[in-house]
């Protein structure tokens, strides 16, 4: 399968608490709920299509708690993103639980790049992670993420945990796909490519004479 990797962020980088001013208190965050205002018919529209390819959720604990506690409860037929959140299979990291609420749950023990790769080798198509920026962010430096997601929303915090904040190898990315919603989301589709690059600037002339 590959590992496919979503996450809500705003312009200076904070992916804590987008959906409601009490999901993510962590630390005394205060301004959550930043994403809601945003959402539109286009962002629904894509990430259902996104969530369509889907054959597994995967998470790490506390993100895993939070939507065990909130998703079983939404039963609207009319939900977009419900029944398919709801019935597939989920595994989480986690060497601190032993079983899941929230069914079908596997609970994957051990190394998480080990205990991931292992589930990554196993047929399918997409074994997507909502949420859970640390997993994400350790699966990403160990090679193991094929695919990165970005919503990212036109407001500025300055206060509140960062994506992809974490030690490690530098991560270069190759933008596949972009799209604008009317309420000013930037939906980003990138593969990874390696580690990042670097280079000399020596003006602009270079990078434009081989064009024509």
């Amino acid at each position: 399968m590959k590992i496919t990797l979503t996450e809500f962020v705003t312009l200076d980088g904070v992916s804590q608490g987008p959906g409601s001013p009490d999901e993510d208190t962590t630390g005394g965050f205060t301004r959550g709920g930043w994403l809601v205002p945003h959402l539109d018919e286009t962002f629904v529209r894509r990430t259902s299509e996104w969530l369509d390819l889907a054959d597994g959720l995967l998470f790490g604990r506390r993100t895993y708690e939070a939507f065990a506690r909130d998703w079983p409860k939404i039963t609207d037929p009319a939900d977009p993103y419900a029944a398919r959140m709801n019935s597939l299979p989920k595994y989480v990291v986690s060497n601190t639980l032993t079983e899941g609420t929230w069914h079908p749950t596997t609970v994957l023990g051990g190394d998480p790049a080990r205990s991931v790769a292992a589930l990554r080798a196993r047929p399918g198509r997409e074994l997507q992670i909502h949420g859970s920026a640390r997993l994400g962010d350790t699966l990403l430096a160990a090679g193991l993420i094929d695919t990165l997601r970005l919503v990212i929303a036109p407001t500025v915090l300055r206060t509140g945990r960062r994506l992809l904040s974490g030690q490690g190898a530098t991560s270069g990315l190759r933008l596949v796909g972009h799209e604008a919603t009317p309420n000013g989301l930037l939906l980003l589709e990138y593969e990874p490519a390696g580690q990042a690059s670097q280079g000399h600037y020596e003006g602009v002339a270079e990078f434009v004479g081989g064009q024509g």
